[in-house]
């Protein structure tokens, strides 16, 4: 590919970052753990800003920063409790749905690299013994 080709061209583009979205709240939907820190009112609306940030993030439109300014992570998780059992949960989820993506292994694990550390960074809580 060209050196001017984006990581998000690579990877797949819009497709792409919605099947992962998809299939990562899909289970997201059923899980005890993870589902409570979602309101019914805002679920989709969830979705919607992850699939947002991951696309700028990779390089796709700045759709997330234009909509909510600057993505500030952590300050935006910090209502929830979120310790290691709750980000390993997250990530759990997370693998599956990057699993069932067609890209390049490469690309794969960089994406994946990513979100675990976006996960570790995440955590906001002792560990729960």
């Amino acid at each position: 590919m060209s050196e001017e080709t984006s990581l998000y061209e690579q990877m797949g583009g819009r497709a792409t970052f919605e099947q992962l979205v998809s299939h990562f709240y899909a289970r997201v939907s059923v899980d005890p753990v993870l589902r409570p820190m979602y309101p019914d009112e805002d679920f989709k609306g969830a979705a919607r800003r992850l699939l947002m940030f991951l696309e700028q993030y990779w390089g796709g439109p700045k759709t997330y920063s234009e909509e909510r300014g600057h993505p500030r992570l952590r300050m935006r998780h910090s209502p929830f409790h979120i310790s290691e059992f709750e980000r390993d949960v997250w990530l759990e989820h997370m693998k599956s749905a990057v699993d069932e993506l067609k890209m390049r292994e490469d690309l794969k694990k960089e994406l994946w690299n990513y979100l675990v550390m976006a996960a570790h960074s995440m955590v906001n809580q002792p560990r729960d013994f």
